[in-house]
């Protein structure tokens, strides 16, 4: 695996496809961890101190390792890319109750790039509603409960709307980093985002482990999480051969 990763990187054009790739996965992880502006970061980290031993704290955990700890923490890229996930399952899901769906996925090209621009407007209306309503939670004290510090400076009109313009501009902003992976980068660019919000919470989380559950209860789940790995890359790379076997077999008999 490693001489295959030295030797691709041997390759000017796919060197050049990994380290966008890599670049853009970094700026991503960057605008997570920045925090929008008129948030108390210092009040933030206060209340999820306060709030990891708590009887919520499983689920502000589970929280935090999908997005990245960049939700809680009301950050740039608070949204993520949650909003034009679900915007691409309602046009999918639309194309079998709208017939002009239907014939636009029927017409190609074409047709698929109007329905890629239906799906960033549908985005971007989830994602300035998502933001309205976590800024909301954030405001009334909802989002970190039972944490008595204002999280947000000011609670006015003006200073709610900064913050949830701020985060939907944020959540465009990763769709279309996601779009430039696509089109510049390797592999899929919201499948790896995804990736690099769960890797970030990984060392955090494992100390959590060690630290609570003890060295046994940590060498278990790695070891699990490794043998998970492993079944995965072993069936991945099975249905491969398979695929590849079935090729060579049609380009005989032809």
């Amino acid at each position: 695996m490693l001489s295959a990763f030295i030797s691709s990187l041997r390759t000017a054009d796919l060197r050049r496809k990994i380290l966008f790739t890599l670049a853009i996965l970094i700026l991503y992880r960057i605008g997570a961890s920045i925090p929008s502006p008129g948030v108390n970061y210092g009040n933030v980290e206060k209340c999820l101190t306060q709030l990891s031993g708590g009887d919520s704290a499983q689920i502000y955990s589970l929280i935090n390792l999908f997005s990245g700890g960049a939700l809680l923490k009301l950050a740039v890229f608070a949204i993520g890319i949650m909003p034009y996930i679900t915007a691409s399952i309602i046009v999918q899901l639309l194309g079998v109750v709208i017939p002009r769906f239907e014939e636009l996925r029927k017409e190609g090209q074409a047709g698929q790039a109007k329905l890629t621009q239906y799906t960033r407007y549908l985005s971007v209306a989830l994602a300035l509603l998502q933001a309205t309503s976590i800024v909301a939670l954030a405001a009334n004290g909802g989002l970190l409960q039972g944490c008595t510090l204002d999280i947000i400076q000011s609670t006015s009109i003006f200073s709610l709307a900064v913050i949830v313009l701020v985060m939907t501009a944020g959540a465009t902003l990763v769709m279309w980093m996601g779009e430039l992976i696509q089109e510049r980068g390797i592999g899929n660019g919201m499948s790896l985002m995804i990736f690099a919000s769960i890797a970030a919470r990984i060392p955090s989380e494992g100390k959590t482990i060690l630290d609570s559950r003890g060295p046994v209860v940590f060498t278990a789940v790695c070891v699990a999480a490794l043998v998970i790995i492993i079944g995965v890359v072993f069936v991945e790379q099975g249905q491969r051969n398979r695929e590849i076997t079935r090729v060579l077999r049609h380009l005989r008999l032809t």
